[in-house]
């Protein structure tokens, strides 16, 4: 079972990859998207739930995602099927970093995704490509909510603390215009869910091939979160505008 299939199992009840509850994401996007007709992209986008949530409540906003993933892709062209939406929804096969459009976008997204820039200042700054004049950017990253371990740095990546995170992103050119710091409900949440939903399909699928690992590999992960991270690890979400004259 590679990264990818565990990944899909695993948000099954949590597909916003974030830990991010229904009432957050739906307020981030309406701070977000103020007008209700934007044209939204979303760098990295994997099964486009937060388009497809977009789409859903605003009938004229148009919208593009872009990922390396084709099975991700075909979960989301599938779901915005189901939900009425197809018309109003482009896909991107290829690198988010290597995405080109010949018209700017209204608001960019970005979750879970700044690994695939090398970091959130990179992210912004592809983002900062793609912005049309006076548009916002919606993007997620992790942060030390207090000096974590070696071991936990290696687990997850060399973060800084929330204001130093959000000096830099200032520094960078941006404004926030609105954010959300996770709760500890919200983490716990995400973490249960996600290793809770790969068990339990081990569980349910004994003779498969692949549940002794799905069984394991859900049983590392939530031992690496609750004994790593769990007392260290934060996550922020921010509302972006770029800053007047630092472009």
């Amino acid at each position: 079972m590679n990264r990818e299939q565990i990944s899909r199992i695993a948000h099954v009840e949590h597909p916003i990859k974030s830990p991010l509850d229904d009432d957050s994401v739906h307020r981030l996007l309406q701070r977000g998207l103020p007008r209700g007709d934007e044209r939204v992209l979303d760098l990295g986008c994997g099964g486009g739930e937060w388009l497809l949530r977009a789409l859903a409540t605003r009938p004229h906003l148009h919208a593009e995602g872009v990922d390396v993933s084709a099975d991700a892709l075909a979960q989301a062209a599938a779901a915005a099927l189901d939900r009425g939406v197809q018309d109003r929804l482009v896909l991107h096969h290829q690198k988010a970093e290597d995405f080109v459009s010949a018209e700017p976008f209204d608001v960019v997204l970005s979750f879970g995704a700044t690994h695939a820039f090398e970091g959130l200042l990179p992210t912004l700054a592809a983002a900062r490509k793609h912005l049309a004049p006076g548009g916002r950017v919606l993007v997620g990253e992790g942060f030390w909510d207090r000096p974590p371990s070696p071991e936990a740095v290696e687990m997850l990546g060399n973060f800084t603390d929330l204001a130093t995170t959000v000096d830099r992103v200032v520094a960078d050119g941006w404004t926030p215009v609105d954010g959300h710091v996770s709760t500890r409900r919200e983490l716990d949440d995400y973490e249960w869910a996600c290793w809770g939903s790969l068990a339990s399909w081990a569980l349910d699928h004994p003779a498969d091939v692949d549940s002794a690992h799905a069984l394991e590999t859900a049983t590392t992960r939530r031992s690496e979160w609750l004994r790593g991270y769990r007392d260290t690890w934060g996550f922020v979400s921010l509302v972006l505008r770029p800053t007047p004259g630092r472009a």
